[in-house]
């Protein structure tokens, strides 16, 4: 990759001191950093899942009943009563989401979401893939009660798939590497948008209008210049509630607080260099293997096995993440670059992208999420175990792919 003229803005493929057109603006790079910790978040997770299939296989009412443990924050008519997992999912995930819309902000004025030729690609295969495997989906459960599930192959787990690409691709181009960074944020992006529009319970007009005047806060009280973290911690509570209480899934307030934060220094702080540098590493060690073991807990035993095997949504999962990603993918990408909408990365040909789109059939954590809210009881188990069989699967058959497809001894 050649360098960058003096004052272009460096992207996230690059190592180097990422550069924002405004003086005294400044953002680290978050590529190499971001992927180490995400390669590594990878491994902490599967560990994670096995614990979780373990503990549910040994004991599944123990399981189960701990989970559904209630617990109850507030007092009187000010508390929030959630049982143990639902508080994992509607809270302690809203800090995953959080960093997803950090990133997501970093990308989108740093990042190479910045640059149109270079969102291109990435923003064709979210539209392709989406089509393909949602009809894949739709038609598996065509009239049947699974219906409300077509979401769930839509996100890639940046952790997974990156722990996969490390270990089978490690001589691959960082090229090759950042591509599938940059495709699991726009996948992310995607699922947040859908979650906020169809996965919402009984809009609440009031909470709504007071989630909206909570984000008018924070944008003046950053305009203003106020750096102190008390008072957007706050703030983020208070939208927390709103959105909680709004019908509005209440992990987007996490989302909506990570693009409002301010890419320059605020007071002398780079605010958001430091909370993503603070809070990715709790994120990704923490947060979300502890969404895995209150999620992924499910008893493998033959009649749900069986019933997985038979099942419509098990079936529309399998094949939406295996087969529609992949194609999906594959299909918009060289669409894409044949129309000149978009350009490959330096020295990726299509091919080299074959193994990528197959790992990125790995859609685990937010899969599982919106499995949840999809879902109850037999058909929430089909989905989980249908989920696990599809991300081994992608990872195994994108292994492969990656090691006949990208040459060992590439520089």
């Amino acid at each position: 990759m050649s360098r960058p003229t003096p004052g272009t803005p460096y992207t996230m493929s690059e190592k180097r001191l990422v550069r924002v057109p405004k003086a005294g603006r400044r953002l680290p790079p978050t590529g190499s950093d971001f992927v180490e910790i995400e390669v590594v978040s990878g491994i902490v997770l599967a560990l994670a899942t096995v614990a979780a299939l373990v503990w549910a296989n040994a004991a599944n009412t123990g399981y189960e009943d701990f989970w559904h443990r209630t617990l109850t924050l507030g007092v009187g008519d000010l508390s929030i009563t959630e049982d143990l997992r639902h508080w994992v999912n509607d809270g302690l995930m809203t800090i995953f989401f959080f960093v997803v819309g950090l990133e997501i902000k970093r990308e989108l004025v740093v990042g190479d979401l910045r640059d149109r030729q270079a969102a291109a690609l990435p923003v064709a295969e979210a539209i392709g893939r989406v089509l393909v495997h949602a009809n894949i989906y739709v038609a598996s459960n065509l009239g049947g009660t699974g219906r409300d599930g077509w979401a769930i192959p839509m996100a890639t787990d940046i952790a997974f798939a990156l722990a996969v690409l490390a270990i089978v691709g490690s001589k691959a181009p960082k090229e090759l590497k950042l591509f599938l960074l940059t495709l699991a944020i726009v996948d992310d992006i995607g699922a947040i948008v859908v979650i906020a529009l169809f996965y919402g319970d009984g809009l609440q007009p009031a909470w709504l209008l007071g989630a909206a005047a909570t984000v008018v806060a924070i944008v003046v009280m950053g305009r203003a210049g106020v750096n102190h973290p008390a008072w957007y911690l706050l703030h983020g509570v208070v939208l927390w509630v709103c959105t909680f209480e709004s019908g509005v899934h209440a992990t987007i307030a996490g989302v909506i607080l990570g693009l409002l934060t301010p890419t320059g220094p605020v007071g002398g702080r780079e605010v958001l260099t430091g909370l993503e540098d603070g809070l990715h590493p709790w994120s990704s060690f923490l947060v979300v293997p502890i969404f895995a073991l209150a999620n992924a807990g499910v008893v493998l035993d033959r009649a749900g096995i069986e019933a997985a095997a038979t099942g419509a949504v098990a079936w529309g999962i399998l094949l939406g993440l295996v087969v529609g990603k992949p194609v999906g993918i594959m299909t918009a990408v060289a669409v894409a670059v044949r129309l000149r909408i978009g350009v490959l990365p330096d020295g990726v040909r299509l091919k080299h992208l074959s193994g990528i789109s197959l790992i990125a059939g790995i859609g685990f954590t937010v899969s599982l999420f919106v499995a949840d809210l999809s879902f109850e009881g037999e058909l929430l188990g089909e989905a989980k175990v249908a989920i696990l069989a599809a991300s081994a699967l992608a990872a195994g058959l994108g292994s492969l792919l990656v090691r006949l497809t990208v040459p060992a001894d590439w520089d």
